[in-house]
């Protein structure tokens, strides 16, 4: 079993840069997918404490704009973690989790950071 984990939406066009940055770098990686998997909520918990609920949930995409306005305005880390299992596509993508901490989207060169390489 790989140390390093991604999870996503494997049709996300982000995620599709980050798997083939992965592959192409040779890193070994699985891959959860949220559309088959469900959240795991540990994992969605650990990214939240460690990066806080505004990093955590993409407040750019539509999920978040079909939000009621009482909902976004009163959104706090109980209320991330809720919305988020509940609708995994306003979760930030890809969620990588490597060596047990948590990294929230897609840059090459912070996974060249991350990876070494």
């Amino acid at each position: 079993m790989s140390q390093t984990k991604i999870y996503g939406i494997k049709n996300c066009d982000t995620m599709k840069k980050a798997f083939a940055w992965l592959d192409d770098q040779g890193v070994d990686y699985d891959f959860h997918d949220y559309k088959k998997h469900g959240v795991d909520e540990n994992v969605l918990q650990d990214a939240l404490n460690e990066h806080g609920w505004e990093a955590v949930i993409n407040r750019r995409g539509t999920t978040w704009r079909k939000l009621s306005e009482e909902v976004k305005n009163t959104m706090n880390m109980q209320g991330a973690l809720k919305i988020a299992l509940e609708n995994p596509s306003i979760i930030k993508r890809p969620l990588l989790v490597h060596n047990g901490k948590t990294h929230l989207g897609f840059k090459p060169e912070i996974y060249g950071g991350i990876f070494k390489v």
